[in-house]
């Protein structure tokens, strides 16, 4: 659980950290990370590891392909798959080695519809229209994407920063733009603006050292100097009708003080006994936008950051926070309402285990905060993949996505060899797994490189991109914790793109599906009488076997006696989000 708000200089106090941190040890303890969990114990293998799986259905596992993968070292960084990018009946896996487009018309068989080798580092994807982007922080990285890498100390053949391909041939994708940053792009944001449809803009987010500005003017390595690299993003501004002239509008120091000193936020190291320790905030590893509501959240080293971009040039930090428990601020994601924001914890950096019986609980969890009137991120929940793991699998929170079920905030989140944990945050104090996907260690002898870097929702399916095997897809099963008509509701959210760092607002067509789904959970919650339950689940059943005007009068009817429900009610919120959508039925 996070504990406090940081003050500009960040300096903690040291009573209310004591206190905070027992009320947090005390609510992820409650949460239990659970030895006898069939996780815990699964027998290791490549091809042949043993499986647990709860409440989702395995699909299709694709594997990789030859020559994007090392036979001999499985775990080799050189070959590991990254994240994910979502268009159409497409899928975009990015990766160390380049990245690739498969075709998921048939889940049960997806095939791969393009490979591009370019490499550069972890190569995280995102598409908008005919234009994919890719980011490249590796110092080997090259602008002809070549495989040979760079031997100079400066060379004018190196890249790093955010490569723009023209995929609209898919074919024969062409490389359009490089747009080079001095510290290059580890990750990166697209966003839009819903008042500028000529443009998207890009942010990027360097995590790497500053390269000499011998070879890109302008990069300043020292930190005390008001022209560093450091203590910013980048903002790209790509013109979508000549991309390729794409270019850095705006390095917006989104860390200084309200003095303007450019590191205004946490300075390093610990905050106490028993606490993490965390780098200096420098640098935000991923940063989530939200353009419907004018918000982004940034996962920012040592700080968990509200930004402003109702103007995408030019974000603005609003708020900040930090977590004497988070080793590594890693990615954020929004509820829906965006009242709600949940930031990961890189602790370990993916590659070590870090989710052991004997690790402690409250350390890589999730944080899990809600938003005041004032735009002010107050302290709410954590969340922690509660399964112990063994010694050989390297654990930690990594990136997922909501499920889009009406009424719920539901997340699906990866764990890298944790597997894949589905869990309901809808109360942030009390966040609860529904279901899990998990395979035993890829080498059960040494921490090898594997497991789910990403998984997301995607119209219908949950798709998890595997570091050190391949594709994974899965659908979500009825269960005691969420019904076939949640699912039902869920699956008619379809989109014809999707990507990590850009939510969009979510917004549920008037239908059967999704005013049951609001019954389910009133009946689950106890928001009403059976008795009642029932005469509603009735009521819906006869109003949707009609038709025309008896249908219109049978809805308007319910619709109205659902508001005379809401006074009775125990979630009033959820009868009046039932009754406007039996009210819009009726239309």
């Amino acid at each position: 659980m996070p504990l406090f708000r940081s003050s500009t200089r960040c300096i903690p106090v040291a009573l209310s950290l004591t206190l905070s941190l027992a009320v947090l040890s005390t609510a992820v303890a409650a949460q239990g990370v659970r030895t006898a969990d069939p996780r815990a114990s699964l027998k290791g293998g490549v091809k042949d590891a043993q499986q647990a799986i709860k409440h989702l259905e395995l699909v299709s596992s694709t594997p990789k392909v030859e020559g994007w993968f090392n036979p001999r070292d499985l775990g080799d960084f050189g070959f590991a798959n990254s994240d994910l990018a979502f268009q159409k009946h497409l899928v975009f896996q990015g990766g160390w080695h380049g990245w690739q487009a498969w075709d998921i018309s048939d889940p049960k068989a997806p095939k791969r519809r393009a490979a591009v080798v370019c490499q550069g580092g972890q190569g995280d994807p995102s598409v908008y229209g005919n234009l994919l982007f890719m980011s490249v922080e590796d110092g080997g990285g090259r602008l002809d994407c070549g495989t040979q890498g760079v031997s100079d100390t400066v060379s004018a053949a190196r890249f790093m920063g955010v490569r723009i391909f023209d995929i609209s041939n898919l074919d024969a994708p062409k490389q359009i733009a490089a747009v080079q940053t001095c510290r290059g792009s580890h990750t990166h944001t697209l966003v839009t603006d819903p008042k500028d449809k000529a443009n998207v803009y890009v942010y990027v987010q360097g995590t790497g050292g500053v390269r000499s500005p011998n070879e890109l003017a302008g990069c300043v390595r020292s930190p005390d100097d008001t022209s560093t690299a450091l203590f910013r993003i980048e903002v790209i501004k790509v013109p979508l009708a000549s991309p390729q002239d794409a270019k850095v509008v705006n390095m917006p120091r989104i860390f200084a003080d309200a003095s303007g000193k450019v590191a205004g936020l946490w300075k390093g190291g610990d905050h106490g006994r028993g606490t993490q320790n965390s780098d200096r905030t420098d640098q935000c590893h991923d940063i989530t936008a939200y353009p419907d509501i004018g918000l982004a959240a940034g996962a920012c080293s040592g700080n968990g950051i509200l930004l402003d971009i109702s103007n995408p040039a030019n974000p603005k930090r609003i708020d900040e926070v930090i977590d004497p428990n988070f080793a590594y601020w890693h990615s954020a994601t929004f509820s829906n309402d965006g009242q709600t924001v949940l930031f990961t914890d890189e602790w370990g950096g993916g590659t070590q285990a870090r989710c052991r019986a004997t690790d402690k609980p409250e350390w890589g969890a999730d944080a899990i905060f809600t938003l005041d009137v004032n735009r002010k991120l107050k302290p709410a929940g954590s969340y922690k993949l509660p399964a112990a793991q063994g010694s050989t699998e390297n654990c930690v929170a990594h990136n997922g996505s909501l499920i889009p079920v009406p009424g719920r905030d539901i997340m699906a989140q990866a764990w890298y060899q944790g597997g894949i944990s589905v869990f309901d945050f809808t109360n942030p104090a009390k966040p609860q797994e529904i279901a899990y996907f998990d395979r035993g260690p890829i080498d059960p002898s040494r921490i090898t490189l594997a497991g789910f870097w990403s998984v997301y929702w995607y119209n219908g399916h949950l798709i998890g991109s595997e570091i050190a095997r391949g594709l994974d897809i899965f659908t979500l099963q009825p269960s005691e914790f969420l019904s076939k008509n949640e699912i039902d509701a869920a699956k008619l959210i379809t989109r014809d793109e999707l990507n990590a760092q850009l939510q969009t607002k979510i917004v549920w067509p008037a239908h059967f599906s999704v005013a049951r789904a609001y019954v389910d959970q009133l009946q689950r919650d106890k928001g009403l009488s059976e008795s009642r339950i029932s005469a509603v689940r009735g009521a819906l059943d006869a109003a949707e076997q009609s038709s025309g005007g008896p249908r219109r009068t049978a809805l308007t009817a319910l619709a109205a006696s659902l508001v005379q429900d809401v006074a009775a009610s125990s979630d009033a919120a959820k009868v009046r989000l039932l009754s406007g959508v039996v009210r819009e039925l009726a239309k």
